[in-house]
Order: C-alpha cells, then structure tokens, then sequence
C-alpha cells in the first residue's frame, strides 16, 4: 500500500475508535434507569455510581498503561488491542449475571478504551498534513460527540423492545469491522518504525523521557490542564440538565439543552482545530478555555428562551474543544517517540477530573446552590485551565522535535 493510500485510511479509522469513547460517555446513562427501575442484581443509586467510577477508573489506567506501552510495540498493534480489549469487554457486560461483574467488566472495558484515544491522536498527529495537526486531532475528536448522541439514539431503539442487554451487543458489534480493517488498512507509525530500527526503549524510558529534556514544567501543566478541562466535560454532561430544572427550566427543556451543548461541542472543535492551525494552538488552547469561562458564567443569567439555547450552544463549543486543543497542543509539543505517552498520561490525570466532575456538581445540588453557584464553580475551572496551560513555555514545540527521551 502506497504512503498517500495508507494515510488515507487513518483519519476515518481513527475517528471510529474515538467514536467509542463517545458510546461508552453515555451508554451506563442509558441503561441505568431501566437497570433501577427492573430493580436488576438490586441496584441501587449508590452502587451505580460505584460502577459508574469504576469505569471511569479503568480508563484513567488505560490511558496511561496504553498510552506508554504504544511507544513501545507501536500505535498500529495497540490500537487494535485496545479497540478488541474493549470490544470483548462490552460484550461481556451483556452477560454479566450480578452487579460486581458488571462493574469487573466495565473496568476491563475502560482499561482497552482508555488506550484509544492516545494512540489514535498520536497516529492522527503524525499523518496530519504539514500545518494541520490540530485540525486533524479536532476532526478525529468529533468522534467522540457523534458516538455520544448516536448511543443516545441507540438507547431510544433498542432498549424498550429489546432490554438493555442490547446497549452492550450493539457497542461490542462495531469491532467485527473495525478490527479486520485495522489489520488490513492502519500503517505503524513513521517515527516508530525509524526509532525501532535505531534503539530498543523500555516502558520506563519513555515515561521518564516526560520529565527530562526540559519538559517537566510542559508536563505538570498539561496534566493539571487536563483535569480542569475534563472536570468540565463530565461535570457538565452530568448535571447541567439537572441545574437548568432547578433554575426554573422545565425538564424537556433541559435535556434539550444537553443535546444543544453536544452540538456546539461538535462544531466547536471543527472550528477550534482551524483556528489553531492559523494562529497556534497555546493561544488557541488560552483562548478556548477563557471562553469556556466567559459563557459558564453567562448561564448564571436568567436569559430568554434563544439567548439560553445560544450560550448553551457557544458554551459546548468552548468547553470541549479546549480540551481536545489540550491533545493537540501535547502532540505538537512532545517528539515522536514520547508522544502517545504525553498524550496517554494527560488523559489518565485528566480522568481524575472527569470523576471529580460529577462529584462537584452532585455536592453543590445536595447543597441546594448549584444554580446559580454551579455554573460560577464550572467557570472558574475554566479559568483555571487557562492559567494552567501558560505554564507551558512559549515555543516548547518547536524545540521539542529534536528532542529524544534520554536512554
């Protein structure tokens, strides 16, 4: 297969992966409600969430498992491990016969998940044309918001006739021709194969190599980063139709909202990626997280019904393209061979904030002041995130090409 045949097929195979990441967001929120209502293994509110984190936690080890081990034996071979580790996974959570397995297999199935966005973003990044890397990762990254509303529909389809056993076979079918078309069609990494041919690195190596060569400070500050701009994704998924009802908001109006702020999610990143390409991605990164901030605190304010549904629109555009331009600013800013690492354990911290979200939110509608407190809370993580991504040194990119991770 030719180079321009095989860069061909890695945007749309790697848009795929991610677009499970975009199932798993949503699928446990689908089906608990028929899960506590059918009373199944006895589940309760309090277990679910315990489930809930699990899964969360799988991902959180993944990202950073995987994400290293894809310097080591390749993007190609562990993104397919990943997609498969997390395909079985699925399929077994439709057989699972109490809530302890459910919650043993939506760990197993996070553990592959988490591995694939590292590796896909990493594989993107370096088949981007010359110019276009952040486009290119914001692109993939609409994957993950179309898997969302497509598993929302999903659920719509098949749980009333067919129970929500269903959620998990659908989730795991997508591998029976993701897989054969990754082995066939996804090329290794360029970078790979070069350093593969040079020297031998270790698990070790490469994740040391994230501390040394002048990219301790760069790290600390995408770690920190992406929590904030993952506590804002999840937090907000989580509970922003909830806030809305207790502002005053009938409750179809507020899930309206929720499907209104995916949308801006998805536009946002097609717009963000652009726009980093033209003026670079840490102005871009500042900006977006800034603007995240600005309309977060806007939704405080009692607005009319088309000013509400714009600031939700414009507030999804911000708040998850900044995270995603996150990914992208790590691509651009670690040499090839570390760079599924940065991208994997920034993921992985970043799922700390994905699990503190929720939590966040839960505490402030148990205290009965998440509206209009929440969204001021959300917006000053927001704020935060800008502040945290200047830590990383103007022009670190360009330097960082010639680094190596020391031996």
């Amino acid at each position: 297969m030719s180079p321009a045949a095989a860069r061909s097929w890695v945007v749309p195979l790697a848009w795929t992966a991610v677009l499970l990441d975009g199932f798993d967001l949503v699928v446990l929120g689908t089906v608990l409600p028929a899960l506590l209502r059918d009373h199944v293994w006895g589940l309760t509110p309090g277990t679910a969430s315990v489930i809930s984190t699990f899964g969360l936690i799988g991902m959180m080890i993944g990202a950073m498992a995987i994400g290293t081990i894809t310097d080591v034996i390749g993007r190609r071979k562990a993104l397919i491990i990943a997609v498969v580790a997390f395909s079985v996974c699925t399929a077994l959570c439709a057989i699972a016969p109490s809530a302890f397995f459910f919650g043993l297999f939506r760990f197993l199935a996070g553990l592959g998940l988490g591995g694939c966005l590292p590796t896909a973003i990493a594989l993107v990044t370096e088949y981007a044309r010359k110019g276009k890397g952040s486009s290119a990762t914001t692109t993939v990254m609409t994957g993950y918001h179309v898997g969302a509303v497509l598993t929302a529909l999903l659920g719509i389809w098949l749980i009333q006739p067919l129970g929500w056993r269903a959620m998990f076979v659908a989730g795991a079918l997508p591998a029976l021709v993701l897989v054969p078309l990754m082995i066939k069609y996804l090329p290794e990494s360029e970078s790979f194969e070069r350093a593969r041919d040079t020297q031998e690195k270790s698990a070790t190596q490469v994740v040391g190599g994230l501390f040394r060569g002048g990219l301790l400070r760069a790290t600390i500050a995408f770690w920190v980063t992406s929590f904030m701009g993952l506590l804002l994704v999840y937090g907000l998924n989580t509970w922003l139709p909830e806030i809305m009802r207790q502002a005053g908001y009938p409750l179809g109006a507020a899930l309206g909202l929720l499907l209104t702020l995916n949308l801006g999610g998805v536009v946002g990143l097609l717009v963000a990626g652009r726009v980093a390409d033209k003026v670079g991605v840490r102005p871009a990164v500042i900006f977006w997280f800034l603007g995240a901030a600005l309309f977060l605190a806007l939704l405080s304010v009692k607005l009319p019904a088309a000013g509400l549904y714009v600031a939700v629109f414009l507030t999804g555009g911000f708040v998850f393209s900044a995270q995603v331009l996150v990914y992208a600013y790590i691509g651009k800013t670690y040499p090839d061979a570390m760079r599924a690492t940065g991208i994997g354990w920034a993921a992985g911290v970043g799922r700390v904030g994905a699990i503190s979200g929720p939590i966040l939110g839960g505490a402030l509608l148990t205290a009965g002041i998440a509206y209009p407190w929440g969204f001021y809370a959300f917006a000053a993580v927001g704020a935060l995130g800008a502040a945290a991504v200047t830590g990383v040194r103007a022009g670190r990119s360009r330097e960082a090409t010639a680094a190596t991770p020391a031996p």
